[in-house]
């Protein structure tokens, strides 16, 4: 006979047990409340900030501002330093045991480690100008990298100076954003500056994945425009005739402005993302070592500094926000100035403007950028056009110059710099990729004055302790602290009070409008152009 299967006790517990620990639990939580309630523990409040009754409250917000930047640029540095540092380790773990090169790395790290303090202490732009050595001092070959927008714009005679007293090493222009201006235009900038230096007309993919290959396309599916680099083959071919003069592993620096595709280039290159990518001007700050082969190396560098002298329009394009402190709504109609106006119109899809302001005021309602109250946001509206122009889609354009030669270029300078290489084959490989690239029509395009070439700064001793907006700054807040330093000094106001009534007053209702007539006088002769301390 089988044993019967005996029943599993249930789990379910009686309403009398489960109410009689909720009890308890009830108990306990009032009795640790009780005991928070005696120690005087608590929440802590959250910063109400400045009321806007408190006098003198922009100044306070302007200090709290300036406190909030410094910290950020304490934190920046900081950053820097620790990449520094990962670099310098990588490259120890990299390098055999047994060589006598490896004692030098180390003593590099104890010296960096030591000089930590002094270096946080720094102007970032210092720092980007010591980059800038590096990369020149360390490059066989140097990758001046030009927006095809703006090509003179984007070239920095103080750089290419800099290059050519530095010895035997080549200068290559390439032609960057290619594809955002007319066909016409792309042959002419490639004629003009083709007689100076070796030029390469490269487009840069912006589509690729985190450290891994490009993904092989579908049969079916017709590839998109911002998949496909052009010009590849070209540099690749340009920078290993190079490597054949030079009989040896050639390192090949990356130079430019921000924003003009510099990191792109390199992940294009290399057929990943290495580099740091993005709309933000200004985004790669230290020099970055990249093997492209057994061969040839590549070096990212930081963007060049632009010196504050030059026009306000070349600071809009070419100056990163987050170095040079330049207002949007400045900016904006700055680059509104140099652009044809009736394009500017067909492209934003807006009504004929006066001026930039009634035409951000007109970008914002047809963009539906609005504030509190439903007024036009133009402050919104010039950064965004600010973006645009900036960015890698709009498309605008400019005419090469007639004649113009740069002052430190001779032919014996540019017959250097062009020798060892097969000129026909790069004219063949530009014209097959200028066949290839789909630009835009001219219809299509903005025209833009370019303002000519853009000063850049390369020795620290040239860089501006203060920018003239910084003064500006500084000056505003001397007035501010002298305007509060004189009410400090003033006599304390003294109140007039009337002695008080008597005590026995036989017509109580006469004395009472009495007081009530006093009152409004005092309520009168309060001036509220003036602030009491």
């Amino acid at each position: 006979m089988k044993r019967p299967k005996l029943k599993k006790a249930s789990k379910r517990m009686t309403c009398h047990k489960r109410y009689k620990i909720q009890k308890k639990v009830r108990e306990h939580h009032r009795k640790l409340r009780r005991e928070a309630k005696k120690r005087g523990h608590k929440k802590p409040r959250k910063d109400p900030g400045v009321p806007n009754s408190a006098p003198f409250k922009e100044a306070l917000l302007r200090e709290a501002e300036l406190r909030k930047q410094q910290l950020e640029e304490l934190k920046q540095q900081q950053k820097l330093d620790r990449q520094k540092e990962q670099e310098k380790k990588r490259k120890l773990e990299t390098n055999p045991v047994g060589e006598p090169s490896d004692v030098e790395p180390v003593e590099e790290l104890e010296q960096c480690k030591s000089k930590k303090a002094k270096l946080s202490k720094q102007h970032p732009k210092k720092l980007y100008c010591q980059e800038l050595k590096k990369v020149i001092e360390a490059s066989d070959v140097l990758l001046e990298v030009l927006d095809a927008r703006d090509p003179l714009g984007c070239r920095c005679p103080q750089v290419e100076d800099a290059i050519v007293q530095s010895g035997h090493k080549k200068l290559v222009l390439v032609l960057n954003k290619s594809d955002l201006i007319p066909r016409e235009n792309l042959e002419s900038w490639l004629n003009y500056l083709k007689k100076e230096l070796p030029t390469v007309v490269f487009k840069a993919s912006t589509y690729l994945k985190d450290k891994g290959k490009i993904t092989k396309m579908k049969k079916k599916a017709v590839p998109l425009k911002h998949k496909v680099c052009f010009g590849k083959e070209c540099l690749l071919k340009l920078l290993g005739g190079f490597q054949e003069t030079y009989g040896r592993a050639i390192h090949v620096g990356v130079i430019g402005f921000p924003n003009v595709g510099k990191s792109s280039i390199i992940n294009s290159l290399k057929k990943e993302r290495i580099c740091n990518v993005g709309v933000s001007m200004g985004l790669t700050r230290n020099m970055q070592i990249v093997p492209l082969d057994k061969q040839i190396t590549i070096i990212d560098s930081p963007s060049l500094i632009v010196s504050p002298l030059n026009s306000l329009t070349a600071l809009a394009l070419r100056s990163p926000a987050s170095i040079e402190t330049v207002k949007p709504m400045e900016a904006a109609s700055a680059i509104l100035s140099q652009a044809d106006a009736r394009q500017v119109v067909l492209h934003y899809t807006v009504p004929d403007y006066k001026n930039s302001l009634e035409l951000f005021t007109k970008l914002a309602q047809r963009r539906g950028l609005h504030q509190k109250g439903g007024s036009p946001n133009v402050e919104r509206a010039a950064k965004l056009l600010w973006s645009e122009w900036t960015g890698a889609s709009l498309s605008y354009y400019c005419h090469p110059p007639t004649s113009w030669t740069p002052p430190h270029f001779n032919e014996s300078i540019v017959a250097g710099m062009k020798r060892g290489l097969n000129l026909e084959e790069l004219e063949k490989s530009n014209a097959h990729s200028i066949e290839a690239i789909r630009g835009p029509r001219l219809a299509k395009s903005i025209l833009f004055q370019s303002s000519g070439l853009t000063n850049g700064v390369i020795e620290e001793k040239d860089i501006p302790e203060e920018l003239p907006r910084q003064r500006e700054r500084k000056q505003e807040e001397g007035k501010d602290n002298e305007d509060m330093e004189k009410i400090s000094d003033m006599p304390p106001i003294e109140e007039k009070r009337e002695p008080p009534p008597p005590e026995e007053s036989t017509a109580g209702e006469s004395a009472s409008s009495l007081n009530l007539d006093k009152m409004t006088q005092e309520d009168d002769a309060y001036d509220f152009s003036t602030d009491y301390v």
